[in-house]
Order: C-alpha cells, then structure tokens, then sequence
C-alpha cells in the first residue's frame, strides 16, 4: 500500500500533476490556449483601433486634404475637355497631340511613376480608413447583438410578451372583447 501512494504522490502530489505536465509537452492545453488567443487579439484590436485614431483638426490638414482631392478630378475633367476641344476645333487639338509626341520617352517614364505613386498613395489611405472604419464596426458588434437580442424579446410573437402581469383590472380588460358595430351589424341581419 505504501509503495501505490509512494507512486501516487509522486504523479498528482503537491499541486502537481505529472501526467498533465508530460502531456502538455506534445499537445497544448486547449484551455489556456484559448486565453492565450483571446488576449493576444484583444490587445491586437486595441492596438489597431488606436493607431488609426489621429484627429486632423489643423487648418494645413484640411488644406492638405483638399489639395490631395483635386488631381483625380482634374485628370478627368481635363481628359473630358480633351475630346471637347478635338471636336470643337480639330487643328487647334491636332497641334497639341504633335507636340505630345515629341515628349522624349523617359519623360513619360517618370509621369508614370509619379502618378503611380500618388494613386498608390491615395490608395493606400483609402485602404487605412477602410481598416479604421471595419475596426469601429467590429468594436460596435458585442452591442448590436445586445440591441438585436433586446429587440427579439420585444417582438409580438415571443411568449408572454403580452402578459398583463399582477394589475387585475388589466387582466379584465384585456380578457373583454371590444365592440365592433360591423360585427354587430351582422349579426342582427343574419338573425332577422
């Protein structure tokens, strides 16, 4: 007997437990690694909710702003005008595209990669604020479930929802009919 709990002691004694130990060794404890998850992404969407958190309250942000929001609508306006000007006045836009093709090459070389810089800029912030919007969305979840559960329980059709609970003259008011003359009405012809 002495030596099963001599063995005993040995496995599960003094707040161990040495099988679980040997075990988690191959297999994680799925328990403590859930913790471990739930912390790691919380502290994720903390970080992420703040990093995108940068008030632009300044004068030179919003002129900034604004200045970065006029070369996609000029770019379009101006290629709009373009076929305007080569069917309003032929020659005149004939002249203009000569002197485009005489733009040596790498020119355009560095237009394109300017204007893919600044296109992959925009696109870029645009994608930050998309991130920064699903962020609040996702934070704002746990209480539109809450709103939606408070919002089935007020339906008409969930149980005892209409109950009149202990106010008795409720209760013989609900349970009375009401008049209703058309029903009345009916009634009287049928019978007569």
């Amino acid at each position: 007997m002495g030596l099963i709990s001599g063995i005993l002691g040995f496995l599960f004694g003094g707040g161990r437990n040495v099988v679980r130990e040997t075990a988690e060794v191959f297999r994680e404890n799925a328990e403590e690694g859930a913790q471990r998850a739930l912390t790691v992404q919380s502290q994720a969407m903390a970080q992420f909710g703040a990093e995108f958190q940068v008030p632009r309250k300044g004068s030179f942000d919003r002129f900034m702003d604004g200045l970065n929001r006029l070369p996609r609508p000029a770019l379009a306006l101006g290629t709009l005008g373009l076929f305007v000007a080569a069917m309003i006045d032929p020659l005149w836009f004939a002249a203009r595209m000569q002197g485009i093709a005489l733009v040596p090459e790498p020119l355009w070389w560095l237009l394109g990669v300017i204007v893919s810089f600044y296109f992959g800029a925009r696109h870029q912030a645009k994608a930050q604020e998309l991130q920064r919007e699903i962020s609040d969305t996702m934070m704002r979840a746990p209480k539109v479930l809450a709103n939606l559960r408070s919002l089935a329980q007020m339906r008409s059709d969930s149980p005892g929802i209409a109950d009149p609970g202990p106010d008795a003259g409720l209760q013989i008011e609900v349970a009375q009919a009401d008049e209703n003359p058309a029903l009345t009405e009916w009634k009287r012809l049928r019978h007569a």
